[in-house]
């Protein structure tokens, strides 16, 4: 009696615990850049710059892995109140294999800064506040796990 459960329940767990994995273990952020990305003109005549940053996930496993969810969440410096996140699917369900890398992965916060100066004025402004970026990592079931903390350089981005 007591093997007929068991068996079951190990099948489960494995089910469970298998199709999921750690992207902390299995991905390395790599080729990481960072600026001030050009929002443009807004609505009410002002400039727009926004955190943005430019990561590829490299597979340093020995499998396949596919399905695996990004978000960023951006700060101000010395603040702890998010200042706009970024959710992405990284990795679609086609299988990013063993050693491969993605191609770059796209983070902008949608928030950001306005002004009548010029966005490389806005850059110098003695006001101007830096930003960082927290990129959290999931796969399957897991929970989000922290893949890595960022700096936002303080250069103007156009792409």
């Amino acid at each position: 009696m007591g093997r007929r459960l068991a068996l079951p329940l190990i099948a489960a767990l494995c089910i469970a615990g298998c199709g999921s994995r750690d992207v902390q273990t299995d991905l390395k952020i790599v080729d990481v850049h960072s600026g001030w990305y050009d929002a443009g003109i807004q609505a009410d005549g002002k400039n727009k710059l926004v955190p943005s940053i430019s990561i590829r996930l490299q597979n340093i496993s020995q499998e396949p892995i596919s399905g695996v969810q990004v978000n960023a969440i951006f700060h101000r410096a010395g603040e702890t109140a998010v200042w706009g996140e970024h959710f992405v699917r990284a990795i679609g369900s086609d299988e990013l294999a063993a050693g491969a890398t993605t191609n770059p992965i796209v983070l902008r916060s949608n928030l950001g800064y306005t002004g009548i100066q010029s966005r490389l004025q806005m850059l110098k402004n003695r006001e101007f506040v830096d930003a960082t970026m927290d990129v959290f990592g999931k796969h399957g079931s897991r929970t989000w796990a922290k893949m890595g903390t960022y700096k936002i350089d303080r250069q103007l981005l156009t792409e």
